[in-house]
């Protein structure tokens, strides 16, 4: 398992949500910072990304841009300060494919809390030009996914869509990770990382983790925290809250079932651990759906 696939693996309990947004003559739009992990890729026409920081940047048909948690940024017809923007309405109605000047799509995790430790270090939001000439798997997937909305899935469209978001923002990354942005892990430190994910269940410690990886303790520990963003066993909790709060969205699994499954003894110390990260009871956090 790499680090890309680990980081995605990381965001699946969340909600994955797709949509094709469609502006004309002179538009802005500024997105909030919310919770998500996800894209906007270019279809038609020309504009700029707006942030808070750094100049406006030109984009063109193709381009694509990269959103990390709770970063605000705005798209416009033409340079502009952030602040100028109004903000996103959800209830937007694009317009017909074809017809608007400015057309795009977007695909974000969802996600609940804060950013797990694979995700901690990735920029806010940057645009990305791939070369989609030299990578057609990427410029199929965009295809797919604006088929997707022009005719959508009689059966099981949100799984559908849900895997084509993970692709693309697996391109993403791996696009971010070519010029430096993600710290790729080397073989040792991917099967630590693959143990920890195969079987959160497990008692590990440090040293059995370093013995996975074939190198002494302190050197695995450096090497982890610096490939991963997080110590082994803050690493390995992380992972292990995670796996639960998929489980008890997706499952029907008791509680005491869940706890047992991610390394917990009882129920009760896997639902004090599930509160101190979430800011919720896994009882509620399951209901909210």
């Amino acid at each position: 398992m790499d680090v890309i696939t680990a980081a995605i693996d990381s965001v699946r309990f969340g909600r994955a949500n797709a949509r094709r947004i469609t502006e004309s003559g002179a538009w802005g739009v500024r997105f909030p910072p919310i919770a998500v992990l996800g894209f906007h890729v270019l279809l038609r026409g020309e504009g700029w990304l707006i942030t808070a920081d750094d100049a406006p940047a030109a984009l063109r048909p193709g381009d694509m841009i990269f959103t990390a948690a709770l970063t605000e940024h705005g798209l416009a017809h033409a340079p502009c300060r952030l602040e100028e923007l109004p903000e996103f309405g959800f209830d937007h109605v694009p317009e017909p494919e074809g017809t608007a000047d400015f057309e795009f799509l977007c695909g974000a995790y969802t996600l609940d809390g804060r950013p797990p430790a694979l995700l901690q270090r990735l920029p806010g939001v940057v645009a990305l030009s791939p070369d989609h000439d030299r990578n057609p798997g990427l410029r199929a997937l965009v295809d797919m996914l604006s088929a997707d909305f022009a005719a959508p899935a009689p059966e099981g469209p949100e799984a559908g869509r849900a895997a084509l978001v993970d692709l693309m923002i697996v391109h993403a990354l791996r696009h971010l990770q070519e010029q430096g942005w993600v710290i790729g892990a080397e073989p040792g430190i991917a099967e630590a990382l693959h143990a920890i994910h195969e079987r959160p269940e497990r008692p590990w410690t440090v040293q059995q983790l370093s013995a996975v990886a074939g190198m002494s303790r302190t050197s695995f520990a450096r090497r982890f925290t610096a490939a991963v963003g997080a110590p082994p066993m803050a690493y390995l909790t992380d992972w292990r809250l995670s796996t639960g709060a998929r489980l008890l969205r997706q499952t029907p699994t008791p509680l005491a079932g869940i706890a047992r499954r991610v390394g917990y003894a009882s129920e009760f110390g896997f639902a004090a651990a599930f509160r101190r990260r979430y800011g919720i009871a896994p009882g509620r956090f399951r209901a909210r759906g």
